[in-house]
């Protein structure tokens, strides 16, 4: 059987092709009555017909495809980003294809012959900003994610409440009794991670102690930052802020090989509010951050861009989840 074509569709619809496209394009209000534009979808939907969207697509130089650029599919929270912009997608007849930029291996190069002729926008992480190189896509309408809303040429922005964040993890952390403070900070230079870490040096005020160490975003580096940290002379936190759960779960294990008890010896708090947090034990105080509603805001922001319309949301924002890693210090510790 040969496929249904609009001519098809006009024919058996009584109207014109050009009233099919207005229809089925959906741009027939103030054209066509509501009553023929009924007519038209139901004969297109009795013969099974279905757009040429190549055709179309050349015809109006648009492939409503999205690029999403994130450092790695291994991470949960950038999976979740994925979902919740290819729902906004889906709703909007728009596609999403994943771009991951792993640490260590890099993008491979030039992924399109023509960026500009595959895809209509780019969404990008800060966390893989140079990933954009690769991709060729200049003149592509950008949206970052997690970014210097002053910096860079973005069209719009999508952030988390970040700074408010530390600051509920600061907050439950004093209210504990803790003063003497460890930072586990990221060791990837990106905005997000030092606005974690100009936020809690701030927060922080007089009475209280705060050292910073670094660490690479796994597991095991993280473990051997905080041995490391935990054996240095001097007087020992009471409370370690991680700059993810990662980090956290991490920081967890190297207590447990100092054989420091948590949260007895030592509160730790995460942030993402990964399924890694309620995995490990005691389970992790964190900060938790709507994944999905980034990827949606993502691509509606880009979509927003794309129809001319200014993009301004507020900061999404971010709440602190209370579990078994946190509670007040040793007493020989307390205020």
């Amino acid at each position: 059987m040969t496929r249904p074509t609009s001519r098809d569709v006009a024919h058996a619809a009584g109207v014109s092709q050009a009233t099919v496209s207005l229809v089925l394009g959906d741009k027939w209000r103030g054209r066509v009555s509501e009553r023929t534009a009924a007519q038209v979808r139901e004969s297109a939907a009795h013969l099974g017909y279905r757009p040429n969207l190549a055709a179309r697509n050349l015809r109006l130089g648009s492939t409503r495809t999205a690029l999403l650029v994130v450092p790695a599919l291994t991470n949960e929270f950038f999976a979740r980003v994925y979902s919740g912009a290819a729902r906004i997608a889906a709703e909007n007849g728009f596609g999403v294809v994943l771009y991951p930029s792993p640490d260590g291996t890099g993008p491979a190069r030039d992924p399109f012959a023509s960026a500009s002729a595959a895809l209509d926008g780019v969404i990008a992480s800060s966390m893989a900003a140079h990933a954009l190189e690769a991709i060729g896509g200049n003149d592509l309408p950008l949206v970052m994610l997690d970014s210097d809303p002053a910096a860079g040429r973005a069209a719009a922005h999508v952030n988390l409440a970040i700074a408010d964040g530390m600051r509920q993890v600061t907050e439950h952390l004093r209210t504990l009794g803790h003063r003497r403070f460890l930072h586990l900070a990221s060791a990837v230079d990106t905005w997000t991670f030092d606005v974690r870490a100009k936020a809690l040096s701030r927060l922080l005020g007089p009475g209280t102690e705060l050292r910073t160490t670094r660490s690479d975003l796994s597991v095991d580096a993280a473990r051997a930052a905080m041995e490391a940290a935990l054996t240095t002379p001097g007087p020992r936190p009471t409370a370690v802020v991680c700059d993810d759960d990662i980090l956290a779960a991490g920081a967890c294990k190297a207590a447990r090989r100092l054989g420091l008890r948590v949260p007895d010896d030592l509160s730790v708090t995460g942030f993402d509010d990964l399924a890694l947090a309620t995995a490990v034990e005691p389970e992790l105080t964190t900060i938790g951050l709507p994944a999905e509603r980034v990827g949606e805001h993502g691509m509606s922001a880009l979509l927003a861009v794309l129809d001319g319309t200014p993009w301004n949301a507020p900061d999404l924002p971010v709440e602190l989840v209370v579990r078994g890693s946190t509670a007040p210090p040793p007493a020989t510790d307390a205020p």
